[in-house]
């Protein structure tokens, strides 16, 4: 099953001219929709994500508690007016014959 990860750039509202930020959260997709995400987007691409929130934790090697939040993609849909070929270089994955137990999920 193919699957990607990576984070979105979400810009926050302004309430004047001279504030700027953005938010990164981390977008997860699986099987065709992580396939074409590795094939057709580009950073600076506008992509609109329908999803769920998933929060977790998982103790690190110091037997710490880190706690994680990741939107789960149900639906990834590129917009804007960009009509881009796939990538001239085409990604290569590894296969992964067993997870360690050391994911948090």
């Amino acid at each position: 099953m193919a699957v990607t990860r990576f984070s979105l750039a979400v810009d926050r509202p302004k309430r004047n001219s001279n504030e700027q930020g953005a938010d990164f959260p981390t977008i997860v997709a699986f099987d065709k929709q992580a396939e074409n995400l590795c094939r057709y987007m580009d950073k600076g691409r506008q992509i609109a994500v329908v999803g769920r929130i998933q929060t977790g934790s998982y103790k690190d090697k110091d037997g710490k508690t880190v706690y994680t939040t990741e939107v789960v993609a149900d639906r990834i849909e590129f917009i804007g007016s960009d009509k881009r070929e796939p990538a001239e270089k085409p990604v290569e994955y590894g296969r992964f014959d067993s997870v360690s137990d050391g994911i948090p999920f």
